[in-house]
């Protein structure tokens, strides 16, 4: 299941072609959404609350939720672009294993969620998510947010809005016009494509403890525009990089260890 997921997320991780044409950055899974977001992940760990959340625009998000054990904070999550939650299943049970809560949204348009993905739409989603936390009683300081490829675009305004415990980015870009402009070299990418996902400049606006982890071979968000949204980000921060490591590292076991030793350093 993690092959496929990073399979999905190699295929045009922003399809900036349909960017172009309607004014979209990236697509919804394609497999039917309702079986996929409702049976495989419950039927692997106990405790697992399948949810509904409304989004202030009226839209209706499919949600996981795990509490957390043993003290343990809970880990706000937002996924890539390609797949459905369904194909995070095994970087879940290692959050679940570690005694970690999870709280993980699907984006409208994708997998059981209704509506369509834009850059807007994609924000308020993150909204709700993290007002669901709240409404749930998590402490802002019990929060971790944590975001995947397209998730860390989401992850990172969130974080620069309200306040949390800290911020995990797995396989992040400076902006999604950075990546398109890597993908498709003889478009003026800049002047086509309307949700950019300017995470460079929104990472200005964090100021809670930030945690990056890249594979040196990423051949989806190459490492040099991480490395640029690190040199952006405010202080305190870290930077994992991971040697031969392609698109979305964190599923390791080898790196979830030090992503789990730093979260818990911030948590205690």
């Amino acid at each position: 299941m993690a092959d496929k997921l990073k399979a999905a997320e190699a295929t045009e991780p922003f399809d900036a072609r349909r960017s172009f044409r309607q004014g979209k950055s990236h697509r919804p899974a394609p497999l039917d959404p309702d079986r996929r977001s409702r049976l495989g992940f419950c039927s692997r760990l106990s405790g697992v609350e399948d949810l509904r959340l409304a989004t202030d625009d009226g839209e209706m998000l499919v949600a996981w939720h795990l509490p957390p054990r043993n003290g343990h904070p809970l880990i706000l999550y937002f996924h890539g672009n390609g797949g459905a939650l369904v194909d995070r299943v095994p970087r879940f049970r290692m959050f679940a294993a570690s005694g970690y809560g999870l709280l993980a949204v699907s984006y409208r348009g994708y997998g059981g969620s209704t509506g369509s993905p834009t850059q807007t739409g994609l924000m308020r989603d993150g909204e709700a998510a993290y007002r669901e936390a709240r409404a749930r009683g998590y402490e802002y300081d019990r929060i971790i947010l944590m975001g995947e490829s397209l998730g860390t675009g989401v992850a990172i305004p969130l974080a620069a809005a309200h306040e949390a415990a800290a911020l995990v980015l797995d396989s992040p870009f400076s902006s999604a016009v950075d990546v398109a402009a890597v993908h498709y070299r003889m478009l003026p990418v800049r002047w086509l494509m309307f949700d950019q996902f300017r995470s460079d400049l929104a990472i200005r606006d964090v100021h809670i403890p930030i945690l990056i982890v890249h594979g040196d071979e990423d051949r989806v968000t190459p490492i040099n525009l991480a490395k640029q949204l690190f040199e952006r980000a405010n202080e305190p921060k870290a930077f994992i990089g991971v040697t031969g490591g392609g698109h979305l590292v964190l599923g390791s076991p080898e790196v979830f260890v030090r992503v789990r030793e730093w979260i818990n350093t911030k948590t205690r």
